[in-house]
């Protein structure tokens, strides 16, 4: 069995994009308005990670799924 990489920086982006997503919704509303034109970008950049994350996971996962 061959060591696939795209687990480890799947498993890596999807639990740090939750941990940022979560942070994001938690956190004070007012730290945005003067730093980041009143965008939360916690939560944008916290959903990027986690989607970029699970499609590694999906494709190492229908990679071993394939080869079995």
């Amino acid at each position: 069995m061959l060591f696939d990489i795209r687990l480890p920086i799947g498993f890596i982006f999807t639990i740090f994009g939750v941990i940022v997503s979560l942070y994001g919704l938690l956190s004070n509303q007012n730290i945005y308005d003067s730093h980041s034109l009143g965008i939360n970008i916690n939560v944008w950049w916290g959903l990027v990670m986690f989607i970029f994350g699970t499609s590694f996971l999906i494709f190492a996962f229908r990679k071993k799924a394939k080869n079995e």
